[in-house]
């Protein structure tokens, strides 16, 4: 992305879109306050957030014992209410469904590419799913520090273990063919990278035609085989993503709040939640309906607009696709494929 002089002006930014990610799929009853078990407690969670100012809402499904579900029935149900629910706001399917282990001592894993693959047949469909890209290791405790984690099931040492070992699969074989199900059910792939070797094989796959699409997106860190937290990582990759891409920024723990202060202030995009993060200060906990208000005033303060649902869908590009390749460089604000034998630094087409 590039910046002019003007670029850190808040009028001249996009309105800001709020991630909710208020289901916390690996915690259990007990880890976070506001942590939803019911249907009717999933369907309040999503109210409450977009009341605060949330538009997106990032969706994981709980069974009434506290485990994450892995049944596509919960998340065809809870799908139907949230429609009536919140109308308003982009609805996005979290690609891992539950990596939550199912007992004390079992492995937490990303469930297998066939079982994923069925996100694409969910009724009614989603705006949006997540697909991570490139098999990568997910240490989520790696950069979790002990008051992180106090009190928390994660505290124990299975658990601990559980997730320290934890690997995202999401090979060529799932990504072809998930994004190829994805497009032919009109769902928009949401993608979760969280280095630069992804972001390029991202590129590859748009530059050879298996994607055409808008570029939504997430920078990923939160350590452990993703990106950490270091500021001029951060920068660098928002620096590489394309101009015509929407991203927003993902961390851990009680860096939520100062990694999307600089996403805010730099005119790309947030995401809160139980999910990400249970502390506003050292040792105080804080809902997810507190985090999205955290975020409506760091806007606030820096005086950028907070997007309405309709006004989230259309900085989504929801239910736009394009062409071919060349029409999806062009929207994305990118160099055009170098023809046969054409030598030099490439430019950007202005034909289009």
């Amino acid at each position: 992305m590039h910046f002019l002089d003007d670029s850190l002006l808040p009028e001249n930014q996009e309105k800001l879109v709020i991630q909710a990610a208020p289901y916390g799929p690996e915690w259990l009853p007990g880890d976070a306050d506001d942590l939803p078990l019911t249907m009717d407690e999933h369907v309040q969670a999503a109210v409450d957030c977009y009341n605060a100012g949330a538009t997106v809402l990032h969706i994981h499904v709980r069974e009434l014992d506290g485990h994450g579900s892995k049944r596509m029935s919960m998340f065809n149900e809870l799908l139907g209410r949230l429609r009536e629910a919140v109308p308003d706001m982009v609805l996005q399917i979290g690609g891992s469904i539950s990596f939550a282990p199912g007992d004390e001592g079992a492995d937490a894993k990303w469930l297998s590419y066939d079982t994923r693959h069925l996100l694409a047949e969910l009724t009614p469909r989603p705006d949006q799913v997540t697909i991570a890209i490139n098999t990568s290791q997910m240490n989520i405790v790696e950069i979790m520090t002990d008051d992180d984690l106090a009190g928390t099931s994660i505290a124990k040492p299975d658990y601990y273990k559980a997730y320290r070992d934890m690997v995202v699969e999401a090979g060529p074989d799932f990504y072809l063919e998930h994004l190829k199900r994805l497009h032919a059910n009109d769902i928009q792939p949401h993608f979760q990278l969280a280095t630069m070797a992804q972001l390029e094989t991202v590129e590859r796959l748009i530059r050879s035609g298996v994607y055409t699409g808008p570029l939504v997106l997430n920078y990923v860190a939160i350590g452990g085989g993703f990106a950490g937290r270091h500021p001029a990582d951060l920068i660098e990759f928002v620096r590489r993503v394309p101009d015509g891409a929407v991203l927003t920024i993902e961390s851990s723990m009680r860096a939520v709040a100062p990694m999307n202060a600089i996403a805010i202030a730099l005119g790309v995009h947030v995401r809160v939640g139980n999910e990400d993060n249970l502390w506003a200060r050292k040792g105080e906990r804080m809902s997810s309906v507190r985090q999205v208000e955290q975020m409506v005033r760091i806007a606030d303060a820096l005086g950028r607009d907070i997007a309405t649902g309709a006004e989230a869908k259309e900085i989504y590009h929801i239910g736009e696709y394009y062409a071919d390749t060349d029409q999806t460089l062009a929207r994305l604000g990118m160099v055009p494929n170098r023809r046969p034998g054409q030598r030099g630094f490439m430019l950007r087409d202005t034909t289009r």
